[in-house]
């Protein structure tokens, strides 16, 4: 049990702490940080609850819908819900880059939390292949959600054309990779190329949030 739990939780704090001490000009409040993590992490559950009844009542029942509404859906925008209503106000949420570490925060709890239960049902043989693609994948759709909504925030510029652009590249990506998983008989040979992908682009927006400086009252950034 005790394997199975530190096999479920060492993906997502190693990912965590790497995007986290990126923030190099103030990191954000640990507490802070963990509360918006263990904010994802109770977000599996319900999650769970509606994937299964649309599951075992066969509402949705096209890898399509599956992989775009089933999952990518329900997991994307509830993770935005939060960020958007429970973060993105938050006084330390005061410069660009901050908005990746909470996306990347509540992600990975979310991530976390159903890689726990998913090793507790198949197996610890499962660690490792669960490491290097939903785990990963969840963080980099957060870097990516975080991106934008830093960009919403802080930007003069249409900001709610950047805080839509949060919620569906996300969505997007994330309904591409399980399309991917679910319709594809030789799917290895296309997630690699896509989940390079998926960093390439994430570390792209980590440098572009980081290079952005910050006015003096951390209010507005320059975009």
């Amino acid at each position: 049990m005790l394997a199975i739990v530190s096999a479920g939780i060492a993906p997502g704090i190693a990912l965590l702490s790497f995007f986290y001490l990126k923030d190099e000009i103030e990191t954000e409040p640990l507490y802070e940080v963990l509360r918006v993590f263990f904010l994802g992490a109770i977000l599996v559950f319900p999650i769970m609850f509606i994937q299964y009844v649309l599951e075992v009542e066969q509402v949705i029942a096209v890898n399509l819908f599956k992989a775009f509404l089933s999952a990518s859906l329900l997991e994307e925008f509830f993770k935005w819900f939060i960020l958007y209503f429970a973060v993105f106000k938050l006084v330390e949420f005061d410069e660009h880059y901050d908005g990746i570490v909470y996306g990347v925060a509540i992600s990975l709890g979310f991530a976390t939390a159903e890689n726990i239960l998913y090793l507790f049902s198949y197996g610890l043989e499962y660690a490792f292949g669960r490491a290097l693609l939903p785990v990963s994948s969840h963080a980099l759709f957060g870097v990516i959600m975080g991106y934008y909504l830093g960009k919403g925030k802080f930007s003069s510029d249409k900001p709610y054309k950047w805080i839509a652009l949060s919620f569906f590249v996300p969505f997007l990506l994330h309904g591409l990779y399980d399309f991917i998983l679910l319709t594809d008989k030789n799917w290895l040979v296309i997630i690699i190329p896509f989940m390079l992908f998926l960093w390439w682009l994430a570390l792209k927006k980590v440098k572009k949030a980081k290079a952005i400086p910050v006015y003096p009252d951390n209010n507005r950034s320059i975009f």
